[in-house]
C-alpha cells in the first residue's frame, strides 16, 4: 500500500520525526530508512530502544497511528494511476493487500480511497509474526485468498518489500520508489521493473 498505491512514506517520516523530537530523541536517515517495512511492532520498540524515545512501544505505536489517520483525512496522498491500475488488475486477478501499514490505516485508506472493494483480502503486518522482509505478510495474504504463494504476483516499491515477497516465493514486480528508492541489489531481485502504475497492465502482472 505505502509507496504503490500512497506516496506516504513523506507522511510516515514526517510524522515520526515531529513525533520523536518532541519527545528529545534521534531521527536522522539511518533511523528512517531502518524501519522501511517493518511492522508497528517493531518500528515503535525500534524507536524506544534505538531513536531515544521513553514512551513505551505502545504509547509510541498509538500516538504516531493517531497522527497519521488524521493526516489521511485531511488528505490522502493517492499515487497517480492508483485507482485506475486496482480496477484494472481486480477486473482480472484476486487482489490482496499485504501492508506493513497498520490494520486502521489500511481500512481507513481503502475506505476513504473507494478502493476497498477491489481487495478479496488484506493482512496488516501486525498480524503476522514478522513484517517485511519476513515473509510472513505475504504468505498470510497468499493464505487467505486462497492461492499458491508461487502463482502469486507482487507489486512492490522498496527494498525490505521485494525481499519480502521474493522470501514468500512470488514473482516481483517493481515500481521504484522515487524519494526512497529500493537499493540495487534488491532492485535486481525483481522479475520487472516499471516506472509507474500506468505501466502496470494485466500482461506484465501475467507474464
Amino acid at each position: 500500500m505505502d509507496g504503490v498505491l500512497l506516496q506516504s512514506e513523506e507522511v510516515w517520516d514526517a510524522v515520526r520525526e515531529q513525533f520523536v523530537r518532541e519527545r528529545g530523541g534521534r531521527y536522522d536517515p539511518e533511523i528512517q530508512r531502518a524501519m522501511m517495512g517493518m511492522s508497528s511492532p517493531e518500528w515503535s520498540r525500534y524507536l524506544h530502544e534505538h531513536a531515544g524515545v521513553a514512551d513505551t512501544p505502545e504509547a509510541i505505536n498509538a500516538e504516531v497511528v493517531r497522527r497519521m489517520l488524521a493526516s489521511y483525512r485531511d488528505h490522502l496522498p493517492l499515487i497517480a494511476g492508483a485507482q485506475d491500475a486496482v480496477r484494472r488488475l481486480a477486473a482480472r486477478f484476486p487482489l490482496g493487500l499485504a501492508s506493513s501499514s497498520n490494520r486502521e490505516l489500511i481500512d481507513v485508506v481503502l475506505d476513504v480511497s473507494g478502493l476497498a472493494s477491489g481487495f478479496a483480502a488484506t493482512v496488516s503486518s501486525e498480524e503476522v509474526a514478522h513484517g517485511k522482509p519476513a515473509p510472513d505478510v505475504y504468505l498470510e495474504a497468499a493464505r487467505r485468498l486462497g492461492v499458491d504463494p508461487g502463482r502469486c504476483c507482487a507489486i512492490e516499491d522498496s527494498h525490505g518489500g521485494i525481499r519480502s515477497a521474493k522470501s514468500a516465493g512470488m514473482r516481483v514486480v517493481a515500481i521504484p520508489n522515487p524519494t526512497y528508492p529500493p537499493d540495487e541489489e534488491a532492485l535486481a531481485l525483481a522479475d520487472v521493473v516499471v516506472r509507474s502504475l500506468d505501466a502496470l497492465t494485466v500482461d506484465v502482472v501475467s507474464a
